[in-house]
């Protein structure tokens, strides 16, 4: 197994392979953190890894949207997140690889990475400006019948869409818009599903695609049931959301 000790940046999402994943930085912690994966070259990947914050942990101020301006955070790499943070977080994350990192003239930082490889959470340091942690990969294994599973997820995913996005049949993806590798579409429909943290955690850490895939089937099946009971669902686009199979 392949171990690394990377930047650790805890979330109140999930990150899955594939996924575009957009920051705005605004606390110190994390400022540092950019700073310092600025000074890896260009070339390089400059890789930091994401997990997610367990339920009824604080979230830090630092996440995906703007921030609390209003907000007086504990100061310190592992503020709000206890005297042993490892139990703060979900143990299995991914590795994120920030093709964009942009400081702003006030000191914050404008990132986009793009989640590439799941991995396990071994240990945590706080001894430093920010967390760090060592991570172990985790590699995909595809188990038995992924792609027929992948095949009917597809089918699951367009009807869900259909009726989330109230029949506007030019919300949906088109055939060819939509990847057939079971790895891929297992990642791309987790990460487009609306779904609470914990589901997504779970089919982020199942053991293989198939599970993951069988486990989609019956979420999609279940929460398509769900929709089509309701009177009225607003609109939801999910095609539009910041996400590349890539």
């Amino acid at each position: 197994m392949t171990t690394a000790r990377l930047p650790l940046f805890p979330l109140n999402t999930v990150l899955f392979p594939g996924l575009v994943l957009p920051l705005n930085v605004f606390e110190e912690r994390y400022r540092a953190m950019m700073r310092e994966l600025l000074k890896t070259d260009e070339s390089e990947p400059r890789r930091f890894a994401v997990v997610a914050i367990r339920d009824g942990r604080e979230v830090a101020p630092t996440a995906p949207g703007m921030p609390d301006q209003t907000s007086r955070p504990e100061k310190g790499p592992a503020a709000g997140f206890g005297p042993d943070p490892i139990q703060a977080f979900h143990h299995v994350g991914c590795i994120a690889d920030a093709a964009t990192i942009r400081e702003r003239a006030d000191g914050s930082f404008e990132v986009l990475a793009t989640g590439t490889t799941r991995v396990a959470l071994r240990s945590v340091d706080a001894g430093g400006p920010f967390l760090t942690a060592e991570v172990e990969e985790i590699p995909e294994e595809p188990g038995e019948g992924a792609g027929t599973l992948a095949e009917g997820v597809l089918r699951a995913f367009r009807n869900y869409q259909k009726r989330l996005a109230g029949a506007r049949e030019r919300s949906l993806s088109t055939a060819s818009e939509l990847p057939d590798e079971p790895s891929v579409v297992s990642y791309l429909v987790a990460a487009a599903a609306v779904l609470d943290t914990p589901s997504k955690q779970r089919l982020l850490q199942a053991p293989d695609t198939a599970t993951r895939l069988r486990e989609e089937l019956k979420l999609l099946r279940s929460e398509t049931a769900v929709i089509r009971h309701l009177p009225s669902l607003p609109a939801t686009d999910l095609t539009r959301s910041p996400m590349s199979p890539n």
